[in-house]
């Protein structure tokens, strides 16, 4: 949902959240990629939230038309600040609207501005480039990581969407289309949104994905887990699943596997590993 649609129809009270704003630069140019700080603590302060504010993140784009995609990815934001009292809106605007509760189209009123020192970013919530290529080498001991994106593309056998990208998937990944773990409602008007499924049907589909031992180790804390997908956004979806189910060790690659596929010449750097990653993605 774009910042026009938000102006038109909205939650009373919400405001736009531009996750490709409140981000920091990538020398490969990814988009809404984790900000720093002072980026999140001043998008919060024009938002007239504090840190002890109760956040419920209706602003994500996507509400009006899907109902989960990407707020998972802005609830990431602010759990991994420390910013514990944030919530998504499952279903979001679509189920808001069709149970009848307040809709407003007026003109945005803006927020006094509130007071958010910078906070800290917990790095344990986060894995980059050479975390994820180190990874890969392991023999024993990996880290689980989930690919949110189709199985095809996680195969090989089906085109990314952007142009000059090899599709495949890295080493000790395993395949978990992000839309597992979401149902789809229709209204009686036609309309489909999403929503996020029960914790006991997240948590088969967890053990379809790697097994049930798998499962059992990653929920006690004995295995992490690093999502990933094609833009950083799906993956989102895969750690609030992750989340539901208690999971207690779950990251994202914020990179995600398009820098994974453009990182060409670094490949370079990691003699040992390189090969086994290059031939993953071009399967």
């Amino acid at each position: 949902m774009a910042r026009l649609s938000t102006q038109s129809k909205r939650i009373p009270g919400a405001q736009f959240l531009d996750l490709d704003g409140v981000a920091s630069s990538h020398e490969l140019g990814l988009k809404h990629m984790m900000p720093s700080g002072s980026v999140f603590a001043d998008a919060c302060e024009r938002f007239g939230i504090s840190p002890s504010s109760s956040v419920v993140l209706q602003v994500v784009c996507i509400y009006d038309t899907h109902g989960v995609f990407s707020s998972p990815r802005a609830l990431f934001m602010f759990r991994s600040f420390g910013h514990t009292n944030s919530s998504i809106l499952n279903g979001g605007l679509p189920l808001w609207e069709h149970t009848g509760l307040a809709i407003e189209s007026s003109t945005p009123v803006e927020r006094e501005r509130a007071t958010y020192p910078p906070p800290q970013l917990n790095t344990a919530t986060i894995r980059d480039y050479n975390q994820m290529v180190a990874n890969s080498a392991l023999q024993d001991g990996a880290e689980i990581v989930l690919d949110a994106r189709s199985r095809g593309r996680f195969l090989g056998t089906e085109p990314e969407p952007r142009p000059g990208l090899s599709s495949g998937h890295m080493p000790n990944s395993y395949s978990l289309p992000f839309n597992v773990f979401l149902a789809t409602q229709t209204t009686p008007a036609g309309a489909s949104f999403t929503v996020m499924r029960p914790a006991l049907e997240i948590r088969q589909a967890l053990i379809d994905a790697v097994g049930e031992q798998a499962v059992e180790a990653i929920i006690k804390g004995e295995a992490s887990v690093a999502t990933t997908c094609g833009s950083g956004m799906t993956a989102a979806v895969l750690w609030l699943g992750l989340k539901l189910v208690n999971a207690q060790k779950v990251a994202l690659y914020d990179e995600v596997s398009h820098s994974m596929a453009t990182r060409t010449n670094a490949f370079d750097s990691f003699p040992s590993v390189m090969d086994r990653v290059r031939d993953a993605i071009d399967q």
